[in-house]
Order: structure tokens, then C-alpha cells, then sequence
């Protein structure tokens, strides 16, 4: 069997989805492009979306809820200088895409920036497949589906009879884009996601505590073997099991270890975003205009890589066309640069960075993180636990928050322990981590050297839009930050 080259097919996959079924062809998505280029614009593009997703819960052994959707549409926008001009339909015909390309094309008053040529659509786009071009939604049927979710319960309740209530559910998508911009872009993606969840309470003389794991990425359902689901359900039962035990945390300043994994997510809030293209172009970041600077320990070295096979946050193409990128933004402390879209890039003089993401055709792309994380040390995590005299070895998180312009965040633990003398004494819970990014990246004083990526389940929001990505780190000592606790 002779297969077409990954961009060609993409292409193929995408005109059969997006434009075939509407009469539109590639002239059509010239002549709209040319509407909007009418008046003086800097950047123009069209992404149009097809997207059918599908998602199941069971509770107490029952099939609580099932939801299937279908969408699709347009977005067509026009770029002058800082302004974006930006207009979607869920028509997607060439009456409908040339009105609102009309609709666009009056972002632009003379002079104010330059009219860009309007170029006959060509696959420039980067051949590769990070990941399989598949339906991952039809790898199971429906009854498949229900008994995989049943088997998770089944796991969940024979690990331990203290264990009362599972919960847990799966979801899958396929999406496909295709991006058509001013200079001539045509390019394309077809993108599979799946993740399976499970959340479980345990209660012991009257005290309940909830525990909760799972994964995904860009593949089908056959990932999750039975194999992996005990992994779900042992790391989801030993959480809710190790907070039953738990104590209330000590408050103050002090020595606190990270573990690896998803402990990156206060990497991917506290500094991640703070190395977004548009906060630092406008000056809104605690990073702006420090490129060259030393922002971290010696040591730490932060990527944003959209480039991981199979994995949550990975693109073969970022939603305005350009390929993703492996791209270092902090080099053994000194801060190298900024995550990018298109449009910012431009005003800062600086090439994309394949980072202009959105969450449907119905919203604009802006720089968005893919899989961000910290590469390893040489420090085993031993011992970096038995370097803490009196401290927090924090090995899960649940949610936080940052303010991007001062880099505060305060972050709460879902699983931590009290650490004395090298030693871990006792699970504690309540523990709120308390700083500010790079005082925090500056205070890492031990890296280990057991790097690790998240299971896949990270989701991401900003200004509305929420997209998959990824995060990761090792083992990490933090000193002398400041922890709020219960006790």
C-alpha cells in the first residue's frame, strides 16, 4: 500500500470534511482572503474547524450521564498593527465566509499599516506526524465504552473496602482544522484526544477524604489497558487513603520539595505564562524586557515543547499554521526568550514559535503554552527528601492562581507530607504554597533527576479559552517559601 505524504494527507482529510460537502475550493478561500486584503491589513487567515466529541460518566455502578456533539464552522480574521478584526460562522459556505471577511476587512484605516498580497494557497506546512490521524471516538463501541468504565469501578472498590464511592468517566475527540493565511499558507491537522478520569472517596470513622487520577493523550482508546487502569486506580485510592491520615499542615516559611510530574503545573502557572508573547509585548509581565537575565537558579532550564509524540499539549501545527517548535525559554536560569503567535512575533520583531493557539474557530489565537516543563538535575529524589531538616515534601497539587504581573501565585497541595530530619513523618493536608515565580525559581536549590510528564489531563485557561496542554518537572527543593496551613 503506497500512502501519501502526512501533510498531503491531513489536506485530503480536512477538504473532504471542510470544504468539499460546501462547494468551496481553494480559489474560494483566495477570494475571501483577497476581500479582506481590500483594505490595508498586516496578516489575514481563515481557520476553519470540524469537531465530534463524545463523553461518559458512571456513578455507583450506573451510566449517570453520556453527551455526543458535532461542530463545525469558520473563523476568518484581519490583523493591523495591534487590532484584530475577527468574525466565525457555523455556516460554512462561500456566501457566509465572504461576508464575514467583508465584516473583517474594515479593522484598517489608511496608514496605519500595510496591504499584504494575497498569495495562491500552498502546503508549506511541516511534514510530520507526531500522532495517529485516527477517530480515536470509534476504537470502541458503546458497550466497550461502559465496560471500561465498569471495570474501573470494579478495581476501585476491591483495592479497599474503605473505599464508598467511585466515580468515573471518559472522554474522546476528533478534530479537524484547516488554516489558510495571507502569505500563501495551507496547512492542516487532524488531532485525536482521549482521556479517562477517576475519582474516589474513602471514609474511615466518619471521615471522608476524595482521591483522584487519570491520563490521556492524542491516540485512541486502546491506551488504556487494564494494566494502566489499576495504575489510575491505585495512585486515585492511595490519595484518598493517604488524607485520611492526614494531619493539618504547619504554616511559614520553609524548605519545600516538589515531587516530579504534575507538581509542574505551578512551573506552567507561576512562570509559563508570564512568558507569553502578548504579556511581555505589552509590558504586563514580571519577565518583560528581561531576555539575557537571570530569572532562575543555576541549573533550571524550562522548555515549552509542542513537538512530544502522543502527547496532551502536542501539535503537528499550531491553530495559525505554523509548526510547533521545541523552544527554550529559560537556559540554566537565563531567560531566552518568549512563547509566540503570529501577530505578536511580528510587533516584537521576533519569528512564531509555533505557540498561536485557540480553542475553537469561534475565538481568536493568541501565544498559549503546549507541554511546558523543566529538564532534570543529577540528585536522586532520596536525596533531596532526606536534605530537608524541617520542611513539605509536596508530591500532588490541586488548583492555583497567578497574577501575571507580579508573579504571585498561591497554589494548594492535594497530597503532601510533613518532613523532619531527612525523614517523612505524616501525610498533611491543607498545605497552600505562597510566592512569586521567579523569587521561587531563583530559590530552587536542588533539581532531581527523575523527570517526568503529567499523565495527560492538563487543561489550560486564559482569557476565556481553555486548550490541552502538558507539564512536567522533577523532583525540585524550593527554600524558604512560604506555606499557608491549617495548623
Amino acid at each position: 500500500m503506497i500512502s501519501r505524504e502526512p501533510t498531503l494527507e491531513r489536506l485530503a482529510t480536512a477538504r473532504r470534511l471542510l470544504l468539499d460537502p460546501f462547494g468551496l475550493t481553494e480559489a474560494s478561500l483566495t477570494r475571501a482572503l483577497n476581500t479582506i486584503s481590500a483594505h490595508r491589513v498586516d496578516d489575514a487567515d481563515l481557520y476553519f474547524q470540524y469537531t465530534r466529541s463524545e463523553g461518559w460518566s458512571l456513578e455507583e455502578g450506573i451510566v449517570k450521564s453520556g453527551s455526543f456533539s458535532i461542530d463545525q464552522g469558520v473563523g476568518v480574521r484581519a490583523v493591523a498593527g495591534e487590532k484584530t478584526a475577527f468574525a466565525y460562522s457555523d455556516d460554512i459556505s462561500e456566501a457566509a465566509l465572504l461576508d464575514a471577511a467583508r465584516t473583517v476587512r474594515t479593522i484598517a484605516a489608511a496608514g496605519q499599516s500595510r496591504k499584504v498580497k494575497i498569495d495562491t494557497p500552498q502546503h508549506v506546512a511541516a511534514s510530520r506526524r507526531l500522532y495517529p490521524d485516527l477517530d480515536p471516538i470509534s476504537t470502541l463501541d458503546s458497550t466497550q465504552k461502559v465496560a471500561l468504565l465498569e471495570r474501573v469501578e470494579k478495581m476501585a472498590r476491591a483495592k479497599d473496602p474503605r473505599v464508598v464511592q467511585v466515580m468515573a468517566g471518559m472522554a474522546g475527540e476528533y478534530d479537524v482544522v484547516m488554516v489558510a493565511r495571507a502569505d500563501g499558507t495551507l496547512a492542516a491537522d487532524v488531532r485525536p484526544l482521549v482521556r479517562v478520569s477517576i475519582t474516589v472517596i474513602a471514609e474511615q470513622n466518619g471521615r471522608r477524604e476524595v482521591g483522584s487520577a487519570g491520563g490521556g493523550g492524542r491516540f485512541g482508546f486502546g491506551y488504556f489497558t487494564d494494566a494502566l487502569l489499576q495504575q489510575y486506580v491505585d495512585q486515585a485510592v492511595h490519595a484518598a487513603l493517604t488524607n485520611l491520615d492526614s494531619r493539618p499542615a504547619p504554616a511559614g516559611e520553609m524548605t519545600v520539595v516538589l515531587g516530579s510530574g504534575w507538581p509542574g503545573i505551578l512551573l506552567h502557572e507561576a512562570v509559563g505564562h508570564g512568558l507569553e508573547g502578548d504579556f511581555n509585548r505589552k509590558g504586563s509581565s514580571t519577565f518583560s524586557g528581561r531576555i539575557g537575565e537571570r530569572v532562575a537558579a543555576k541549573g533550571v532550564t524550562v522548555l515549552d515543547d509542542g513537538t512530544i509524540a502522543d502527547r496532551r499539549g502536542s501539535l503537528n501545527i499550531d491553530d495559525e499554521g505554523h509548526a510547533s517548535q521545541k523552544n527554550v525559554l529559560i537556559e540554566d536560569g537565563i531567560l531566552k526568550g518568549y512563547i509566540q503567535d503570529a501577530m505578536n512575533a511580528r510587533l516584537m520583531k521576533t519569528a512564531p514559535t509555533g505557540n498561536g493557539r485557540r480553542e475553537s474557530y469561534a475565538h481568536v489565537p493568541m501565544p498559549r503554552m503546549t507541554n511546558t516543563y523543566m529538564l532534570a538535575g543529577d540528585k536522586t529524589p532520596e536525596e533531596i527528601i532526606a536534605s530537608i531538616d524541617r520542611g513539605l515534601y509536596a508530591s500532588n497539587f490541586g488548583g492555583g492562581q497567578v497574577d501575571i504581573t507580579s508573579g504571585k501565585f498561591v497554589f494548594s497541595a492535594s497530597e503532601a507530607y510533613w518532613v523532619e530530619k531527612g525523614k517523612i513523618l505524616y501525610p498533611v493536608k491543607g498545605a497552600t504554597l505562597i510566592g512569586n515565580g521567579p523569587d521561587a525559581m531563583n530559590r530552587v536549590s536542588m533539581i532531581g533527576n527523575d523527570l517526568a510528564l503529567d499523565s495527560g489531563v492538563g487543561t489550560c485557561g486564559k482569557d476565556g479559552q481553555s486548550v490541552p496542554v502538558g507539564v512536567g518537572q522533577p523532583t525540585l527543593r524550593i527554600d524558604g517559601l512560604t506555606v499557608g496551613g491549617t495548623a
